[in-house]
């Protein structure tokens, strides 16, 4: 897996001011509620969890937590019993002799039990250590209520005394998270499965996309909190199968459309605090799937005057994107503005890359005919040879496959050749059973983003069965490491894997990862 942070200061941005108060005007209600944890754990050895670690009763009761006095080097581990996004407070108290030192602490906040075994100072990752989950506190009073101002994403905290004084020790009570998500529950009716695997994969998918429910569709509560357009796209997807907050939609796409650069290029992600600002970051399909979340938003909620306003933005986006077509039909991919599919760079992605553009120009010109574009036939004929270019040059007759420009065979190809629909409903069955015959099992595939376009292309090639059993070997596999809420990243064959060198900074509640609630509506329900 590889990743490139792109930098490009010169560029310039517009901000569209009436569109960015349409989308605060769809800023929806944060809703808060308190949790206590459920138990005190420690943390011991058991290779059924993730990286070797799970939590085990410790035999001390949560309701007698001021009972247990703390010295230098104690710790307590509190669990909550499920994933919590929002912020912590305690009370904290001293027993035994006057205080005659300050309290020296330290908080801990993780998401999975390996979380608590890795020690932020052995961290030499990429990303940056500041997003590691911990604080350093120093209280030279007690009592008192210990209030932390950040917003984390946890099931397990860990409370360990650095030092007192050998006169004294603290006590611990009233520990309380107040969680944050704009999901509403109140509204929201969840299937009813008759696979208990099956229910249990859609039940954590549905929690995975609340938690990442806020202000914005955040891609992490944990890490990242902001909002990028590809996880938009298969967030807005599971949200219209559950919570469906549409006003949540809007506000995302207000904040994409609003701040475009001065030629029309939509960013990949946006930074919505402490104010609105778009990141310098372009990923070529992510700044497609604005005009998919603006098609699948009125398919399932139609609203012609929103589709009217959107319009020139998306028409603008599908303009910068022809211009990398050659005259045969063939996209030029660019390096500076790379084609994503999936993390890793170990396939090539060209193929995947021009079946993207055809997935996306046939749901703009669904758009383009809403508003009575006077462009359209200039569209229809970008497609006619788009898709003569896919299904003469790049289709292997005798393979059943897509080829790349790299005479390279692989499964971004033909699953992105299949979503698209470029061949018949026959071929794209048969392509998807070549796909299975010669590429499976997946392999160097470590994110569920890639995992949910495989799923859905079987489903798309009427491979129901084959798509199920994907379902359940891979995401049903996080469930039995432990998984409270879906990750990020993910390989089976390696489950210890990280993108970033440790887990303490993995993101082990990630959007990308939420749509089997979206997959198992769509295509077991209706």
């Amino acid at each position: 897996m590889a990743f490139t942070f792109q930098i490009n200061n010169s560029l310039k941005f517009r901000h569209d001011e009436a569109l960015l108060a349409k989308s605060e005007a769809n800023r929806p209600e944060i809703i808060k509620k308190e949790v206590k944890p459920v138990r005190l754990v420690d943390i011991c050895e058991d290779p059924a969890w993730l990286g070797g670690w799970a939590p085990a009763d410790n035999g001390k009761d949560i309701s007698s937590l001021a009972e247990y006095g703390c010295k230098r080097n104690d710790k307590l581990i509190l669990d909550f019993g499920d994933h919590m996004v929002g912020t912590f407070r305690i009370h904290i108290d001293q027993t035994g002799s006057p205080m005659d030192a300050p309290l020296f602490l330290r908080l801990k906040f993780a998401e999975m039990p390996e979380e608590l075994k890795a020690e932020s100072r052995d961290y030499d990752g990429w990303l940056s250590r500041s997003w590691i989950q911990e604080e350093f506190v120093h209280l030279d009073e007690l009592p008192a209520d210990l209030v932390l101002p950040r917003r984390y994403s946890f099931r397990y905290v860990e409370l360990t005394v650095i030092d007192t004084s050998p006169k004294w020790q603290a006590v611990f009570s009233d520990p309380v998270v107040t969680t944050e998500t704009s999901a509403d529950y109140s509204s929201f009716t969840p299937l009813v499965l008759d696979d208990p695997d099956l229910q249990k994969i859609y039940d954590v998918g549905v929690k995975t996309l609340a938690d990442c429910m806020q202000d914005v569709f955040e891609d992490g509560p944990k890490r990242d909190r902001r909002l990028w357009l590809g996880d938009l796209r298969l967030q807005a997807l599971a949200n219209y199968a559950t919570f469906d907050r549409t006003d949540l939609v809007k506000r995302c796409l207000y904040l994409f459309a609003a701040m475009t650069t001065e030629d029309g290029k939509i960013s990949a992600n946006v930074f919505t605090k402490p104010k609105n600002v778009p990141d310098d970051t372009f990923l070529f399909e992510y700044s497609l799937f604005f005009i998919s979340t603006l098609y699948d938003l009125q398919k399932v909620h139609p609203d012609m005057d929103l589709v009217r306003e959107l319009y020139p933005v998306a028409k603008g986006q599908m303009d910068i994107t022809l211009k990398m077509i050659d005259e045969n039909g063939k996209l030029l991919t660019d390096e500076n503005y790379p084609v994503f599919v999936d993390w890793s760079n170990d396939f090539n992605k060209d193929t995947a890359g021009q079946a993207e553009v055809i997935y996306v120009l046939k749901q703009f010109i669904e758009l383009a005919k809403l508003v009575g574009d006077t462009d359209i036939a200039d569209y229809e004929s970008s497609l006619i040879k788009i898709s003569a270019y896919a299904r003469e040059q790049l289709f292997n007759k005798e393979r059943n496959l897509f080829v790349t420009t790299g005479d390279e065979y692989n499964i971004g190809s033909q699953v992105w050749m299949a979503l698209a629909h470029v061949m018949s409903d026959e071929e794209n069955k048969k392509i998807m059973e070549s796909t299975i015959r010669e590429l499976f099992p997946v392999k160097n595939i470590a994110t569920p983003y890639m995992y949910h376009h495989i799923v859905e292309a079987l489903f798309e090639a009427g491979l129901s069965e084959e798509a199920v059993k994907l379902m359940k070997d891979y995401w049903g596999k996080m469930i039995s490491l432990g998984a409270d809420t879906y990750w990020e990243a993910f390989d089976p064959d390696k489950p210890g894997y990280s993108p970033y060198g440790s887990p303490i900074v993995n993101s082990y509640c990630h959007a990308w990862s939420c749509t089997p609630v979206y997959l198992i509506k769509k295509y077991l329900m209706e």
